[in-house]
């Protein structure tokens, strides 16, 4: 009976990981946050409590990662405007930095 309450847990682990790794699948690379490393240095919980990942520290967690994943989100949009604004806008410079060279011009007047 243990054993089969292993598994099913095991593979409920699984499929959680992999749906959640689907929606991960955006434009935004977001870092993956560590169920173990959160409940020990964001909860301060024991590890052997850790361990047991109990329904209300699991749904702690989930609402923990929702929380991050939103701000991070938004950090991540924030950041590539900023770059394209940045690369566009601020530094784009096609005197000073052309983007194909020029060819040289063979019949031209000697500089006085």
């Amino acid at each position: 009976m243990h054993y089969g309450r292993t598994c099913l847990f095991s593979a409920f682990a699984m499929l959680s990981l992999v749906a959640r790794a689907g929606a991960q699948a955006g434009p935004y690379k977001l870092e993956e946050i560590n169920f173990d490393m959160w409940c020990q240095e964001e909860r301060h919980l024991p590890p052997a409590r850790c361990d047991q990942r109990l329904p209300p520290d699991d749904a702690d967690y989930r609402a923990y990662v929702s929380k991050i994943e939103t701000y991070e989100i938004q950090y991540l949009q924030r950041k590539r405007d900023e770059d394209n604004l940045n690369r566009t806008i601020l530094h784009n410079d096609p005197i000073d930095h052309p983007i194909t060279p020029s060819a040289p011009q063979a019949n031209q007047p000697p500089p006085e």
